[in-house]
């Protein structure tokens, strides 16, 4: 795998032709055809990692289950921190990643933390850019009722890459309508 977005493995599926734009697998009836493994997750990409010494015993960000779509993120903490509720802080994990141009990753929570204890990142999703090199911290803000505390080696949020599609701006006048049209913030009601 190249890591380039956009490239896959393996050629269209049975009985299924490449769409004009060349770049995804269609079937006759021009829907999309995964081009792996059908139910599998995309193929991996190559991202570099680096590990800081305050790391050195912690595995690396991996999905707790196969169908994880989020890496888990451990702190990398030399002495328990303590979040008493309302404090914010900022906490290491003790590594430095290098994407593929064309990726980002997200920093998000935990779900088990946030209805438990009321820890969530308050800058959900946190975004790490293909250029940035410095060490990912994740902001843990308690949002809950009780102190809660940190340890070395605990999960602390999950980290997600995912392609990102720039947009190509066209300046115009009017924009196309549509059903919704400028509602939003509750338009559509409470049930």
């Amino acid at each position: 795998m190249s890591g380039q977005a956009g490239s896959h493995t393996g050629g269209p599926a049975q009985g299924s032709s490449q769409n004009p734009a060349g770049s995804v697998p269609v079937d006759r009836s021009g829907r999309a055809v995964p081009s792996g493994p059908v139910g599998d997750q995309a193929p991996p990409i190559r991202v570099e990692i680096l590990r800081e010494p305050h790391a050195r015993d912690l595995p690396l960000p991996e999905p707790s289950t196969p169908g994880s779509a989020g890496c888990d993120l451990r702190a990398a903490l030399e002495a328990p921190v303590r979040l008493l509720p309302g404090e914010r802080r900022l906490i290491p994990t003790g590594f430095r990643i290098a994407l593929p141009p064309g990726f980002e990753a997200q920093v998000r929570p935990r779900s088990g933390l946030a209805l438990r204890h009321g820890i969530v990142i308050p800058n959900a999703p946190g975004t790490i850019d293909a250029d940035y090199r410095g060490e990912i911290q994740v902001i843990l803000w308690n949002a809950g009722a009780n102190a809660f505390d940190v340890g070395r080696g605990d999960r602390i949020a999950q980290l997600v890459v995912a392609p990102v599609v720039r947009p190509d701006w066209a300046v115009v006048e009017t924009l196309s309508a549509s059903s919704r049209g400028a509602g939003g913030f509750g338009h559509t009601g409470t049930a």
